[in-house]
């Protein structure tokens, strides 16, 4: 890579409309792009969809990045810990064991629970005042009350553990202190509530988890267990939330696409795969890695340099040598094999159930609110600053 340029700002700005930042439109045209993240520090963004979805399982890119390679945030390690291994074989050991909790027999068990909290969610909108704010009424309650009945969090601490996610996720929203604060009391948090099951175990994931390191240290230690417990909170309700959030603000700010998907709701799957596929949680923002060696793209002259920090364009996902039309936005689309998820061995563990909550959320409010709309014009939408996720502050709709 050339020196002799200037870095690109990462993530690229949003417009202010739900729409895709111009700067995706042309990022493909090099394989591989300088970028200064939000810390102010360098790193490569691999940007054309083959090249990502290829290097999800080269081991040659490293996730144990604490210590070595930039960091998102000058203020916030964010997800840098140096006593987890998140490279094979290790995190494969790890992984086999949590992923046991989202089977399909699992997940379409809570499908259940789902549907009757996007009921129970509905029937207080329904009740409440309009214009009403989407995301405090039902993007944010929603995947808060399914993770936490899922692992077993007492209803009295979800606001608690919500207010500490939302410090723990900051990249420059709030200071040094602030930011080490909600860390420190997440992790207390955390180990005051996987002691109290170890007491008195449930029929939930931190309890089954418990019984797994219990009956094999080799598995998942106990420090293991807790950092899992940690990631499953946090990925189980923030970045569902914004999802939920960002794809419908998309939906309705295109009102024949959102008129056709309610004449037809078997569609919901489909749109919801493409939502995911255009919107990616409202942010570019993603799991950085480190080159141990030097790596060769598929055009065979550029290289990613030994040493380097790396980050896998989730914007390949609008690569017209993959997508038809890509920045078009189609929920009839059927060949829709988007990164969204990430791929292979680093694959979502939660990917399932994010689509099941993301399917009946989706259908609900549809059917419910025939009628819903933005009950503002979609360019005055507003996203927050300083975070790592870039969904909408409010969302206010009407129906």
């Amino acid at each position: 890579m050339s020196g002799d340029r200037c870095p690109v700002g990462y993530p690229l700005p949003w417009a202010s409309a739900p729409d895709i930042p111009e700067g995706w439109t042309t990022l493909r045209e090099q394989p591989l792009l300088e970028i200064s993240l939000p810390s102010g520090e360098p790193a490569l963004l691999v940007t054309r969809y083959k090249d990502v979805r290829r290097l999800f399982a080269d081991e040659r890119l490293s996730r144990n990045t604490f210590g070595r390679a930039s960091r998102v945030s000058a203020s916030n390690d964010l997800f840098g810990d140096p006593r987890i291994d998140n490279d094979p074989p290790r995190y494969l050991t790890e992984r086999a064991v949590v992923m046991r909790a989202f089977s399909a027999r699992r997940i379409e068990a809570l499908r259940t629970v789902v549907k009757e909290i996007v009921e129970q969610l509905l029937d207080e909108m329904e009740r409440g005042p309009q214009p009403a704010e989407l995301m405090e009424a039902f993007a944010y309650p929603l995947p808060i009350l399914v993770i936490c009945h899922m692992l077993g969090v007492p209803p009295r601490d979800r606001a608690k553990f919500r207010r500490l996610i939302d410090g723990f996720l900051s990249v420059s929203r709030l200071p040094e202190d602030e930011v080490e604060e909600c860390r420190r009391q997440y992790w207390d948090y955390l180990t005051e509530l996987i002691d109290a099951k170890r007491a008195e175990p449930g029929d939930d994931l931190i309890s089954e988890l418990i019984e797994i390191s219990r009956e094999d240290p080799s598995k998942l230690t106990g420090y293991q267990l807790q950092h899992w417990v940690k990631t499953l909170l946090i990925a189980g309700y923030v970045t569902t939330a914004s999802q939920l959030g960002t794809s419908m603000a998309v939906l309705l700010h295109r009102p024949e696409v959102a008129a056709e998907l309610k004449a037809d709701l078997p569609l919901v799957p489909s749109a919801v795969e493409e939502l995911l596929r255009y919107q990616i949680m409202g942010t570019s923002l993603g799991t950085l890695r480190y080159a141990v060696e030097d790596i060769e793209l598929l055009d065979g002259t550029t290289v990613i340099p030994k040493g380097s920090t790396v980050l896998l364009s989730q914007e390949s996902n609008m690569d017209a040598d993959e997508f038809e039309n890509p920045l078009h936005l189609d929920i009839r689309r059927t060949e829709n094999h988007h990164l969204t998820f990430g791929a292979g061995i680093h694959f979502c563990a939660g990917a399932a159930l994010a689509r099941m909550e993301l399917q009946e959320a989706t259908e609900g409010l549809l059917r419910r609110f025939p009628g819903l709309r933005l009950a503002v014009p979609g360019e005055q939408l507003k996203r927050p600053e300083g975070g790592f996720l870039a969904g909408y502050t409010e969302i206010p709709v009407s129906w």
